[in-house]
């Protein structure tokens, strides 16, 4: 099981924002981002707290792709 984070690395360049930017707004560990950069599940609660900051909804920021 992979899910791909394509879509919220391409929605933070076409805000000019860094990944340290998003932990900053967000609080996420360097560790999430780590596992988000390698495609890894994380918690809904995370998800949920990167939805927020950027005002969009989940299915804008996370693929599930099968194997």
């Amino acid at each position: 099981m992979a899910f791909s984070y394509n879509k919220l690395w391409k929605l933070l360049i076409d805000r000019k924002l860094l990944k340290k930017d998003l932990m900053m707004i967000t609080g996420i560990t360097s560790t999430t981002m780590a596992k988000m950069g390698k495609g890894q599940p994380v918690s809904l609660e995370v998800l949920g707290r990167i939805c927020n900051a950027l005002d969009v909804n989940i299915g804008d920021i996370v693929d599930y792709e099968r194997d």
